[in-house]
């Protein structure tokens, strides 16, 4: 009897085991590997947070780390995501050639990579989704044109200088070649006159956009060609981070008029604040929840198998452009790119900012990130 009774229950557990195994056998979400530089700069944090966001919202994991702007740190980090299985990497990188170990081993196994943002150097990436970063600096080559009227200027001349960004950065060099191509016809012509000689990028690079390396250098050249009041009209500054450092340096350690335009990327909190307060002039705008987003169905499309092309880029709803000439991994290998489009922001358009639903508006004029 008791036997029966016993056979009667292990038949009714199998019966409940068989009804549990279809969700138990549910294939398990695919891993999303995402490598970020830094969180030093505001703007990889709000990448980070998006990216992250998007895929778990599409029902992926996520394995979300950061590399203190330390390249060999990044190398480990990606090591550890590919020893954890991820089932595609996402990488903006430290130093684009820096990550040839890490890449190497990506391709051994078979994982795919997106460089997001700054192309890294290694055939191993598939596919690079960015901003036109060209386009960002002659948009603020164009942007300083446009304000000393440039075109019309006679025999008027202006004294800027110039702020680039990190040389381990492939994007810092579209940014100052995209702005210089713009201004170097006024420079030669002598309507633009670059006071302290410093024109080179190897000379005006600022090493991981730090705020406080741009604003060293700010005020050694403040101190050494402008303490004797000689006027500067027009500071050009590849990013907001490296622009909050040479605001402060035109501060505390300029003795002219200090209405200098001065231009920067990125949308930073600190930076649309002195827009505000009429100290920074303008910013290149790149909307990095949209480019999380292109990242996403790019992704997605990779891991389905699907064609890709610029159809894809029908799908994403944005404005992006599919380009298969601008950027090589290494000589004679073209990565195909996706590139968004980025906009200039000053005081008097920063509801544009608002209605992307990234920011907010105080009662008292100043923009906050929307968490």
């Amino acid at each position: 009897m008791k036997l029966r009774k016993m056979a009667i229950a292990m038949t009714a557990v199998m019966a409940l085991g068989a009804i549990a195994v279809p969700a138990a056998a549910e294939e398990e979400a695919q891993v999303i590997g995402i490598s970020m530089p830094t969180q030093s700069l505001e703007r990889w944090n709000r990448d980070g947070s998006y990216l992250k966001e998007q895929f778990e919202n599409a029902g992926y994991t996520v394995e979300l780390v950061y590399s203190d702007n330390d390249s060999s740190q990044q190398v480990s980090d990606i090591q550890n995501l590919l020893a954890d299985n991820v089932d595609i990497l996402i990488i903006a990188a430290v130093d684009g050639e820096a990550l040839n170990t890490a890449m190497d081993e990506a391709a051994e196994q078979e994982v795919p990579v997106i460089a997001y943002d700054r192309l890294i150097m290694n055939d191993a990436v598939s596919y690079y989704v960015s901003f036109d970063n060209y386009t960002v600096g002659q948009l603020q080559g164009e942007f300083i044109v446009e304000q000393l009227d440039l075109e019309n200027a006679g025999d008027a001349t202006y004294n800027m200088e110039i702020t680039a960004g990190d040389p381990a950065d492939n994007n810092a060099t579209y940014f100052y070649n995209g702005a210089m191509d713009v201004l170097n016809p006024y420079i030669e012509a002598g309507t633009l006159v670059v006071v302290s000689g410093q024109t080179d990028f190897d000379t005006v690079a600022t090493d991981q956009w730090d705020t406080q390396t741009a604003l060293e250098r700010a005020q050694n050249i403040l101190g050494s060609y402008y303490a004797d009041g000689t006027q500067l009209d027009v500071w050009l500054c590849s990013n907001d981070s490296t622009a909050l450092g040479v605001a402060q340096g035109i501060t505390s350690d300029y003795a002219g008029d200090n209405t200098v335009i001065i231009t920067g990327q990125d949308g930073d909190v600190a930076n649309l604040a002195n827009i505000v307060d009429g100290i920074q002039t303008m910013t290149v705008y790149k909307n990095v929840s949209n480019e999380s987003i292109v990242t996403l169905s790019l992704a997605e499309a990779m891991l389905n198998g699907d064609t890709i092309d610029e159809s894809l880029c029908d799908t994403f709803e944005i404005d992006c452009a599919y380009d298969t000439e601008s950027y090589e991994t290494s000589e004679g290998n073209v990565c195909p790119s996706f590139l968004l489009v980025p906009s200039v922001i000053t005081a008097d358009n920063l509801d544009e900012l608002v209605d992307t639903g990234l920011y907010e508006m105080g009662e008292d004029g100043y923009l906050t990130a929307v968490e």
